[in-house]
């Protein structure tokens, strides 16, 4: 590295942004809970999807079964939210239904879910899309029953990448769903894990398993097979940058930022996974010096939370160190949050070789 790329390096990592570059440490947003309603709709990267848009792999006829089962459950939401009428016009309350969109890696699961958002129509019965984190962020910060009152008269809520990481989201996601779906709202979420298998190598999953079986019987499981769309006929991850094409390459970029890796996740740790898409709001580009594997469970998961937001919201990424696919320990692969690590490192090949590693 040259002297004048150290001095830039070290002004990075110490303070001072590299000629004005902004850097997500700087940055301390909050979200309140108006703004966590107002994000209850499919991200950026998802805003023009729909079920024509979805191009079924004619070799993996699940894909096409998939898009009917979407497709009928939609109606069947806004079947059951006009519940049955009864004597003298009055409706009695049908509850909800369950979709569940199982599979690997990039088949298409959230297209599909957001697609089924926008086929929900407009009207007086709202509908809201949501991450898992994002839906126990609301839960979190109106409290179960203001949120069960919030989302009781919805038509249907979309999950998307439904997760049970600890005993405490179990039992508060199996309380809420069932009470939403008893109140009318159907639910339809994407995952890896099949219902029944949540929990699984997490947790003491013989403890919650009450939870875990009342969380299965409200969904019907569609199988989704195909390889991963995002990586068909693309190259390997591109090798990683030097810290001095790093630090250039974010000073010529508009609205991008620059930060020291190890000091970005330790920022991570300082606010809840639901301030993430407020903390990448704007950025254009994120440019990252010195990553390298992580051990840390808790800093690997953060930096899962992170990369979903930057694949929702299109937002590439530029690393020196090691390659962004290795970031995730050999020993945490392996571990009980595998799909959760190995879908980050899709997205992120995805954010860095669909722009041939330069942003």
């Amino acid at each position: 590295m040259s002297l004048i790329a150290a001095r830039r390096y070290s002004a990075c990592m110490h303070g001072s942004t590299s000629r004005g570059v902004a850097r997500l440490v700087d940055r301390h947003p909050a979200a309140s809970p108006d703004r966590l309603i107002g994000q209850l709709r499919p991200p950026p990267t998802f805003a023009d999807v729909s079920f024509s848009t979805y191009q079924p792999d004619p070799s993996e006829p699940t894909q096409a079964a998939a898009v009917a089962a979407c497709r009928a459950f939609c109606r069947q939401a806004v079947a059951r939210r006009s519940g049955r009428r009864r004597l003298f016009g009055r409706r009695t309350v049908l509850p909800g239904v369950g979709l569940y969109l199982d599979g690997g890696f990039g088949v298409g699961k959230t297209h599909l879910l957001a697609s089924a958002y926008y086929e929900l129509p407009e009207g007086p019965n709202p509908k809201a899309f949501a991450t898992f984190g994002e839906l126990t962020a609301l839960a979190g910060a109106f409290g179960f029953a203001e949120c069960v009152a919030l989302l009781a008269d919805y038509t249907a809520v979309c999950i998307d990448e439904f997760e049970l990481d600890d005993p405490g989201n179990t039992t508060l996601v199996s309380r809420l769903l069932s009470s939403l779906v008893e109140r009318g709202v159907s639910v339809a979420a994407t995952s890896n894990t099949l219902p029944e298998q949540l929990g699984e190598g997490r947790f003491a999953a013989q403890d919650f398993l009450r939870e875990i079986h009342t969380l299965a019987s409200i969904f019907t499981t569609v199988r989704i097979e195909g390889p991963d769309y995002r990586h068909r006929g693309l190259p390997p991850a591109p090798p990683p940058l030097s810290d001095e094409d790093v630090i250039a390459r974010a000073e010529g970029f508009a609205g991008a930022t620059l930060d020291d890796f190890d000091a970005l996740c330790a920022h991570l740790a300082t606010m809840h996974p639901s301030r993430y898409p407020t903390l990448i709001e704007g950025v254009t580009a994120v440019f990252l010096t010195g990553v390298h594997p992580v051990d840390d469970q808790n800093v690997a998961l953060r930096l899962v939370s992170l990369t979903d937001r930057l694949y929702n919201a299109g937002i590439p990424v530029a690393a020196s160190g090691a390659r962004l696919d290795t970031v995730f320990s050999d020993e945490m692969l392996a571990g009980g949050y595998r799909k959760k690590y190995l879908r980050a490192i899709s997205r992120l090949l995805a954010l860095t070789v669909n722009e041939g590693g330069e942003p």
